[in-house]
């Protein structure tokens, strides 16, 4: 199972964690344009819990509302989002045996809890709490390891951008740590870094049988580069998108990198507000799972190092 190949010093309830050094998710309400860098208004984790875990969980929002500090606004602030938590049959299986979309997929799974927020001051830069959740309530996901709870959040009405992070915690009011859990997405929207030269990291999962991946990126604005790392690639440029499009590079897998993480760096030449979508896909057109903690610690690249003995005269 994955679960045992996770380095436990690499474990992290924040969503996105502080080893991908992305601040925040972004999500858009639905009158957005697509050059606001956010193609499909929905943004979908998944939170792994390990069988041994008995106590109840929670699932916290920071800074849930569409309005203040560190939203971005179009105009005045007039957009909605709806957070979700699901559990149960389907919560994960109903996306993994498909290719389409995860739009078509939101709603899968037992709804455990629901909320929208707006322009309400009192979440600005505040935490919000859903549970307490048995670890039971989510889908016994045997090759994951555990049982999986599904998290949307979705833009409703309105045309703003809501900027937000998560945290598993075994608390209802602090962020405390939730013994062996993991988190991962099959699509990242996400505000950049403005600081030049800033990386943030993406860590896909290569499983055994994987020969060919290609990366997707969506509306980066040519914000610097995108380079690929691994235990036998060592800064593989990828193609960068623009404005308002997509793009995509095909890059082939050595048997050494499978069943091992790959390291997706974004590097950024400073732009002050970019957001973009990112994703990869397996030869058969399948989505890899992102991490949020990347299996089996941040990939090393292996030096060939060829050593030949010369006989002496």
């Amino acid at each position: 199972m994955l679960g045992f190949l996770m380095n436990s010093q690499l474990f992290a309830q924040r969503i996105p964690s502080k080893v991908e050094n992305i601040r925040y998710l972004t999500t858009f309400g639905k009158e957005s344009i697509g050059t606001w860098g956010d193609d499909d208004h929905l943004q979908t984790f998944f939170v792994i819990i390990p069988p041994t875990y008995q106590k109840p969980i929670y699932i916290r929002v920071f800074d849930p509302n569409v309005g203040g500090n560190l939203d971005e606004v179009n105009g005045n602030f007039n957009t909605k989002t709806k957070f979700s938590v699901y559990g149960g049959k389907g919560a994960h299986s109903a996306y993994s045996s498909r290719k389409s979309k995860l739009k078509q997929t939101q709603n899968s799974g037992n709804l455990l809890a629901s909320k929208t927020f707006g322009d309400e001051p009192s979440y600005d830069k505040k935490w919000y709490t859903f549970g307490p959740f048995n670890p039971y309530e989510g889908e016994n996901i045997q090759e994951l390891g555990g049982y999986v709870f599904k998290i949307t959040a979705e833009g409703l009405t309105g045309d703003d951008g809501n900027l937000y992070y998560y945290y598993i915690s075994e608390d209802a009011n602090f962020n405390t740590y939730v013994e062996g859990s993991r988190a991962f997405t099959y699509e990242y929207c996400v505000r950049g870094n403005k600081e030049k030269g800033s990386i943030l990291h993406f860590y896909p999962f290569i499983p055994e049988g994987i020969t060919r991946v290609t990366q997707h990126n969506f509306d980066y604005d040519n914000d610097g580069r995108i380079f690929l790392y691994s235990v036998r690639k060592n800064r593989h440029a990828v193609r960068v998108s623009g404005e308002g499009n997509w793009v995509s590079s095909s890059h082939s897998i050595l048997k050494e990198e499978q069943n091992t993480s790959m390291d997706i760096q974004i590097v950024s030449r400073g732009v002050p507000v970019n957001n973009f979508v990112f994703y990869i896909t397996d030869q058969h057109g399948k989505h890899l799972p992102l991490y949020s903690s990347p299996i089996g610690g941040i990939p090393k690249y292996r030096y060939n190092i060829q050593i030949f003995y010369h006989n002496k005269p």
